[in-house]
């Protein structure tokens, strides 16, 4: 199954690399930043706002994203949970880059997610490496380490947490150094649509997953539950966008338009590879729901 290509030898193309920091799952990282910066400017005022410190954010959060990519396909590639793939191109499976090439790729992008870190830190407050560490440490621990408990059905716990409330309400804060509720209330509908993201993601690879004993929460549930916690949590976005209590924000339900055809599918019990446009089309979700709820809150 292993197709090897020549560039094991040497150091991989960058189009290679960039194919596995897999930039398609790169706007579940910007969204949260975004909306985040959104709540500051709905909190405060534009002039308020730190720039450098939502850019720094921004950073933070892509980086961890990219970092988790790399840490996720190092891991995954050495215990050969991933030889066989509906999905995009993973480097050590494919054997297009060494695992040790791979597993130097996340640290380097963990590590200069750190320094990002750090700098923000530094301007605002020392709390957030604590923050800042515990989200290094999920990274890693996602897939890697001896108990990887992205294997036990907690992935979406960690994704909830860390690419939903932290991600939001810690760009709010490095924005204007306050927590208001609604940045939590946000990361709230931010977190379901990144955990609807891997709920997709892990429906997809469920029979295989299963047969290898990679406990995902789609393994835990079985195809029917899975199904209904997907729409479960594009409902629950959709309800932050009332609970925020801001006109603004209401704009975000515009969403339940282009989510209907996409609940559809995932009703109907697609499966395998059909199930690769859901999950783009499931990006494209969060996305929207990003823009829309970003744009409202700062013109309304």
């Amino acid at each position: 199954m292993h197709h090897h290509c020549r560039c094991m030898s040497g150091t991989p193309s960058l189009r290679i690399w960039i194919a596995g920091a897999r930039p398609r799952t790169l706007p579940a990282a910007i969204v949260p930043v975004a909306v985040g910066a959104a709540v500051a400017i709905d909190a405060s005022s534009w002039s308020a706002v730190s720039w450098i410190g939502v850019l720094l954010a921004l950073l933070v959060s892509l980086l961890l994203q990219v970092g988790v990519n790399y840490a996720n396909d190092y891991s995954d590639g050495v215990r050969g949970t991933d030889d066989v793939r509906v999905g995009p191109l993973r480097l050590v499976a494919s054997g297009s880059a060494s695992p040790g090439q791979v597993r130097a790729a996340a640290l380097l992008s963990l590590g200069l997610a750190a320094v990002a870190g750090l700098t923000l830190a530094s301007m605002t407050s020392w709390w957030l490496i604590a923050v800042g560490v515990a989200a290094l440490l999920a990274a890693w621990g996602y897939t890697g380490g001896p108990k990887p408990y992205g294997y036990l059905g907690l992935g979406e716990v960690f994704v909830f947490v860390f690419f939903g409330l932290v991600a939001t309400a810690g760009t709010t804060f490095a924005a204007i150094e306050d927590l208001p509720w609604r940045s939590w209330v946000a990361g709230t509908g931010v977190g379901a649509f990144a955990c609807a993201l891997l709920v997709v993601n892990n429906l997809r690879d469920l029979p295989r997953d299963a047969a290898v004993g990679k406990l995902t929460l789609a393994v835990r549930l079985g195809d029917r539950r899975t199904r209904m916690f997907y729409v479960a949590l594009v409902a629950v976005a959709c309800l932050t966008a009332i609970a925020m209590r801001d006109v603004g924000a209401l704009v975000a339900l515009c969403l339940v338009l282009p989510a209907r055809p996409v609940i559809a599918q995932i009703r109907r019990g697609v499966v395998g590879s059909d199930l690769i446009p859901v999950l783009g089309a499931t990006g494209r979700l969060q996305l929207l729901f990003g823009v829309l709820l970003s744009a409202g809150l700062v013109i309304l």
